[in-house]
């Protein structure tokens, strides 16, 4: 899997015009939404209220971090709102793949997310019912974080697993990524890539979206070699 996909995360932007700054990342490949609910995650963000504004006025799709506890009962009311992509916790969800196919009927694509912390392995039989596996390079809850690279041979061994497999499912991470630490993260077998500070923090956002991108899709195609 060659395409290298950047979805800037609006944790890192300007809260109070948010409109002006989604046209700003208008060539991303999808907008990052972070929503946290100061249970699972000690932060609180945004609702589904917000994020069904957000998705109206939005130039790009929009794709969802559900870092909230009881994902069963939540994340299929985000899907409804219209969204390409809900990722929903492992460690939130008690049916992960009764969510994962409530959600992919209701017409989002699935997404499963993991903690640094958590392993890949228990998780390799469901991926048949996912689009996309988020595996975290940093704890969950806040932006600016360092990459982890610890969570290197996780993404490794589920890039192994997938290739394996011959299901297309994407691997996402989250947290840390720059110009640097994507290449780390591609060359280990990632290929949709959350950045909040480095676009928002840059004077262009959408040239640093361009430069992550550049920089991603030559190592994954290094690596395809």
């Amino acid at each position: 899997m060659t395409q290298c996909c950047i979805n800037p995360s609006i944790l890192s932007a300007d809260f109070v015009n948010l409109e002006a700054e989604l046209k700003r990342i208008s060539n991303a490949d999808a907008v990052h939404v972070d929503v946290m609910d100061n249970h699972f995650v000690p932060n609180l963000t945004i609702g589904l209220p917000v994020v069904q504004r957000i998705q109206a006025v939005s130039p790009v799709p929009l794709d969802a971090h559900l870092m909230i506890a009881d994902a069963d009962r939540w994340a299929p009311g985000f899907a409804d709102a219209g969204l390409a992509s809900v990722t929903f916790h492992a460690e939130a969800a008690i049916a992960p793949i009764k969510l994962a196919r409530e959600l992919r009927a209701r017409g989002s694509k699935a997404g499963m997310a993991l903690r640094p912390g958590t392993p890949v392995e228990p998780y390799l039989d469901m991926l048949s019912e996912l689009d996309m596996l988020l595996i975290m390079t940093v704890e969950p809850g806040f932006g600016g974080q360092a990459f982890l690279d610890v969570t290197l041979p996780k993404i490794r061994r589920a890039r192994k697993a997938i290739d394996g497999s011959g299901i297309g499912v994407a691997i996402q991470v989250d947290g840390g990524i720059t110009e640097d630490t994507i290449t780390r993260a591609a060359e280990a077998g990632a290929n949709v890539f959350v950045a909040g500070s480095a676009v928002y923090g840059a004077d262009d956002p959408a040239a640093a979206i361009d430069r992550l991108r550049q920089s991603g899709s030559e190592t994954l195609r290094s690596a395809a070699e």
